[in-house]
């Protein structure tokens, strides 16, 4: 017996034809679509990513993963931060700087640690609070960790292998600029709104990717 085209389980020759309209149905373009978000971000982030960015950490207030990726062309000023520091006064400073440039494509990344003076001994939770409340820091911060020795984090390991500077106390700052070389440090005597940072940031944020 003869099956009705209409019936036939499987498509026939001409509808899967890559000639043929089926190609062209919602459907197909709609799986094609999908294929290719799927395969190209991967892809692509491999070859955008540099290697300064190329770590993880946790979010500082809900300890969230967050890729340092999704930071690749900005100019970045990484610093190690304290509740309980001479210089914790800075954040007002850091705040200040990030609010000015984060539209030019500026960003900081803080990264509290208890390595010096055991000035940061709150948990993360606490740490975000005192931040917050505090200074009204809106700058991305990431989970406690070591800056220094043996323990420190990946990128900070990566920044002192580049700048041959370790950081000695809190407050030390290490700028990227958008091709992800690490170009500069200062140490925590620096005031974020020092004229020979704020010339370097607008600098490198001249030069485009």
């Amino acid at each position: 017996m003869q099956v009705e085209e209409s019936k036939r389980p499987f498509p026939t020759q001409k509808a899967i034809d890559l000639g043929g309209s089926f190609l062209k149905t919602p459907f197909i373009v709609l799986f094609i679509s999908a294929l290719m978000w799927l395969s190209w971000p991967k892809e692509s982030q491999a070859m955008t990513c540099p290697t300064s960015l190329s770590h993880q950490f946790l979010r500082l207030q809900d300890e969230a993963p967050q890729d340092l990726c999704q930071y690749s062309g900005k100019v970045i000023l990484v610093v190690n931060t304290a509740s309980y520091c001479g210089f914790t006064s800075q954040y007002e400073g850091l705040e200040q700087l990030y609010a000015k440039y984060k539209d030019q494509g500026f960003v900081i990344l803080g990264f509290p640690s208890n390595d010096f003076g055991k000035q940061e001994p709150g948990n993360n939770k606490e740490i975000a609070e005192f931040c917050h409340n505090t200074y009204g820091v809106k700058f991305p911060m990431f989970a406690k960790s070591s800056v220094s020795g043996k323990d420190a984090n990946p990128l900070f390991k990566y920044l002192i292998d580049k700048t041959g500077t370790k950081p000695r106390w809190n407050f030390y700052k290490y700028i990227i600029d958008r091709q992800g070389n690490v170009v500069e440090s200062y140490n925590s005597m620096a005031s974020p709104n020092s004229k020979k940072i704020t010339s370097l940031i607008e600098k490198l944020l001249q030069k485009k990717k």
